[in-house]
């Protein structure tokens, strides 16, 4: 027993020292090849195997023959270890480089396509997420360029929808300043009419821009859908019978809601009059409002005769005003892209769907606890 002691101490002493010695090289070449490391592990296993044999061997004196027959063993051990981890330090080495390249490709702006051949398991780990990031990113790249095109297109709009107003209200400035005008009073109220039409214009571009800023601040109050329906169609009124457009209020239940009640009355007024002004003469706008499985649903029903399906997705795009919208009574693009910010301010969704006849716009709200 005390023989087989001595001789296990002396195994760990020489394996000891070859392994402190191995991390000792393996931190100088941290940050060298990895070919370079696994030849410096496979070394440091061969090499204590080697100093714990030979510090064995020495104290059992052994004979020059057999200590020189250890030796031979062990040192053709060496050269077969060092020759394996050559040649999978440079295999491993080699797979890394093609997914460098792989990743360098959809950093530049492609997509990423992961190397063929076999692979560790780490690397094939590692390619997977790769890909991943990959799909995310060009996601991203599209989002960002479909936002660029909207953000140009509400900057054509917006130009053109405030050049308008501003060139009639300078010519109907100059027309009272040189007393040509031939009814003053008509055209104070054009005039009048004209800055309020400006005044909202610039109000939903503030609006939109604290939401996309993240700076909306809302007031939550339980209030009844009853009550803010009930506002909400006594508000567009005016502008219904101006358009002999019938509203009325269908399956409209009092369910109570938390919400901020200026920014849903927002929300409804701008469905309604996006409704109005594209519903025709002696049609019907409808607004609902009930509770479902997923919440409570406000809808508004229009007989705009629906939208083209390819431009559904982007209804409520900042800028979008659709095909046969370019004239300035039909908004500058702004009001259903208020619409979504605000909803999802709230916890919320909002959805359009084609219904025969035109179109529903819904608003699904969570339930007030």
């Amino acid at each position: 027993m005390h023989a087989m002691l001595l001789i296990a101490l002396y195994a760990f002493a020489g394996a000891a020292a070859t392994g402190l010695a191995g991390a000792c090289v393996l931190r100088l070449i941290r940050r060298r090849s990895l070919t370079a490391s696994l030849a410096v592990v496979a070394a440091v296993g061969v090499v204590a195997m080697l100093a714990g044999t030979l510090a064995v061997a020495w104290a059992m004196f052994l004979s020059p023959h057999d200590l020189s027959v250890v030796t031979t063993v062990v040192a053709m051990a060496a050269v077969v270890s060092l020759a394996t981890a050559l040649m999978m330090g440079r295999w491993v080495v080699a797979r890394s480089r093609e997914l460098t390249d792989a990743a360098r490709s959809f950093g530049d702006g492609g997509a990423f396509a992961a190397p063929d051949g076999p692979a560790t398991a780490e690397l094939e780990s590692l390619s997977r997420e790769l890909a991943a990031t990959s799909a995310r990113l060009a996601d991203s790249r599209e989002r960002e360029r479909a936002l660029e095109a909207s953000r140009r297109e509400l900057v054509a709009w917006i130009s053109h929808d405030l050049r308008t107003p501003l060139a009639g209200l300078r010519a109907m400035a100059e027309a009272l300043e040189d007393g040509v005008a031939a009814d003053p009073d008509r055209y104070l109220k054009q005039i009048r009419a004209e800055v309020e039409r400006l005044n909202d214009m610039v109000g939903d571009l503030f609006e939109l821009s604290r939401i996309h800023a993240g700076t909306l601040s809302l007031s939550l109050a339980r209030i009844s859908l009853y009550d803010l329906v009930g506002d909400a169609l006594a508000g567009a009124d005016p502008l219904a019978r101006e358009h002999g457009v019938r509203l009325v209020g269908e399956r409209v239940e009092p369910v109570p809601v938390e919400v901020d009640g200026r920014e849903m009355s927002r929300v409804l007024g701008n469905l309604l009059v996006n409704a109005i002004r594209r519903t025709p003469a002696d049609g019907t706008v409808a607004i609902a409002a009930e509770r479902t499985d997923e919440g409570v649903v406000l809808s508004v029903t229009d007989g705009c005769g629906g939208i083209p399906e390819d431009d559904l997705p982007r209804v409520f795009d900042t800028g979008w005003r659709g095909t046969d919208a370019r004239t300035p009574p039909a908004g500058a693009g702004l009001g259903l892209a208020i619409v979504r910010g605000i909803v999802e301010a709230h916890r919320g969704r909002a959805a359009v769907r084609n219904i025969p006849g035109g179109c529903r716009f819904e608003v699904t709200l969570p339930t007030a606890r």
